[in-house]
């Protein structure tokens, strides 16, 4: 059984897909045309504790830092830590420095609670729980 189809007068149905294909091929593909969003540098928020005295433990991973008065390069220095040297942190707070930031913490030594003051985030090690902090610190003073 043959199907056949014809076209009555004025119609024109080659013309007609051939528009329909490229408005869609169109659209499609400025729909996906649109500006990128510059994206934004990611940085930790500042953390005031509420519920507790400090949010976190570190060991300091590299052979000795400073630790601050302030946190950035503008601030004293206070003291150093030795490598293995285990703190609590009590605050984060981001800077930045020329354009980036940096992530610091305000930071109390676990031996000294005399020595307080701020560490470059990656200066350290850092673990939610003080058993794994002192772990860490033995291994590395090994």
């Amino acid at each position: 059984m043959r199907v056949r189809f014809s076209l009555k007068h004025g119609q024109h149905a080659p013309n007609r897909v051939f528009f329909l294909f490229v408005s869609f091929l169109f659209v499609s593909l400025f729909s996906g045309c649109r500006r990128s969003s510059e994206e934004l540098p990611v940085s930790p928020p500042t953390t005031n504790p509420l519920s507790r005295e400090y949010i976190g433990f570190g060991v300091v991973n590299d052979s000795f830092t400073h630790l601050l008065s302030e946190p950035g390069s503008g601030g004293t220095s206070l003291t150093y830590f030795r490598r293995g040297t285990g703190v609590r942190i009590i605050e984060r707070q981001s800077v930045m420095n020329q354009t980036n930031p940096e992530s610091w913490v305000l930071a109390v030594s676990s031996a000294d609670t005399a020595s307080r003051g701020w560490l470059l985030e990656a200066a350290l090690e850092i673990f939610d729980s003080e058993s794994r902090a002192k772990t860490a610190s033995e291994a590395m003073n090994l």
